[in-house]
């Protein structure tokens, strides 16, 4: 599932150009869109914990903490993290970490303090059925009966592609080239949301404060009634 880039961009621009308020060049709709993506991607961890402190609903398609896991759902990935200079380091492509595994076994995060504590203590040391991790700036760190060194997997919550919009110049006109295009990576239902975001990031750009303000007024209305 995606949003396609061109629909968005198609849309922002009949907006744009409706009362001739502008036009958008490529470049600055894949830089803002790449912006409105993150945005919205960031806000699903946000709402999460806003949501999962409500009382939820018996509807399955409106409850919107289950909507919100479904969503990031579809951004959640494993790997076999490589190692520099004795460390695991982590994906280009890591957002969030989820849970780090010793073969089937999940390793529990302890900072470098408290695991300075429990390797001296014999019950509370780590073992293979009990492993550990610790993080630094360098990368991570894991521990069962000895440092692990192989056998390690992230599970982590990727970061979105980056979208571009890619044109054709024919007879100096750009035309959409799906080949070369990148799609959004978010949920078809988020469209519209990307619409207002990228809305909202051109209003500033052209200096057409009633762009921003509509787009900013959409954007308030959606939300309030998400949380109502």
């Amino acid at each position: 599932m995606s949003v396609n880039v061109d629909t968005v961009y198609q849309r922002v621009l009949a907006i744009l150009n409706k009362e001739q308020r502008g036009f958008l060049t490529p470049q600055e709709f894949n830089l803002f869109a790449n912006q409105a993506q993150m945005d919205l991607f960031e806000q699903y961890f946000y709402d999460v914990n806003q949501f999962g402190r409500m009382h939820g609903n018996d509807t399955e398609y409106s409850d919107m903490l289950n909507i919100l896991n479904e969503k990031i759902a579809a951004f959640a990935t494993d790997a076999t993290p490589s190692q520099t200079n004795g460390y695991f380091v982590l994906p280009d492509n890591f957002y969030r970490l989820g849970t780090v595994l010793i073969g089937n076994k999940q390793a529990q995060r302890l900072n470098r303090n408290e695991y300075k504590t429990v390797i001296n203590v014999p019950l509370a040391a780590p073992n293979d059925e009990f492993p550990v991790y610790v993080e630094n700036a360098s990368g991570y760190k894991v521990y069962g009966a000895i440092e692990k060194t192989t056998g390690v997997t992230f599970e982590y919550v990727k970061k979105p592609t980056t979208v571009e919009w890619v044109g054709t110049n024919v007879n100096g006109i750009p035309l959409y080239n799906s080949v070369s295009s990148v799609n959004f990576d978010l949920h078809p239902s988020e469209e519209t949301e990307l619409v207002i975001k990228i809305l909202e990031l051109a209003g500033i750009l052209i200096r057409d404060l009633s762009i921003y303000q509509v787009a900013a007024g959409e954007e308030a209305k959606n939300t309030q009634q998400e949380k109502s």
